[in-house]
């Protein structure tokens, strides 16, 4: 059984990881939204979003509606593989745990 990702096992990164995985189909999601999601506050949730980046699980777009500033997040094919990982670890051991 291969072991946790480190990246995603912290919890708000799950969160926002399962967040962008559930939303995939319909494209990035805004950051008031992962933030209403997740319970973060401003900071903590772009701090997180710059460590998953980083790791290349998520894409970061910025731009502007009007003459507000936009961010949304996606999934890349990379963060999409590790986040099927994790959640196959989980499983793992939660079906170990049955046993």
């Amino acid at each position: 059984m291969m072991g946790p990702d480190d990246i995603i096992h912290q919890p708000l990164r799950l969160k926002i990881m399962a967040a962008l995985w559930a939303e995939r189909e319909r494209g990035p999601v805004d950051f008031p939204r992962l933030k209403s999601i997740s319970g973060a506050t401003d900071g903590n949730l772009g701090s997180h979003l710059t460590t998953l980046e980083k790791a290349d699980y998520v894409s970061i777009e910025k731009d502007f509606v009007g003459k507000r500033p936009r961010t949304r997040a996606s999934l890349t094919p990379t963060g999409a593989k590790a986040f099927r990982g994790h959640v196959a670890y989980l499983r793992a051991v939660v079906e170990g745990v049955e046993d």
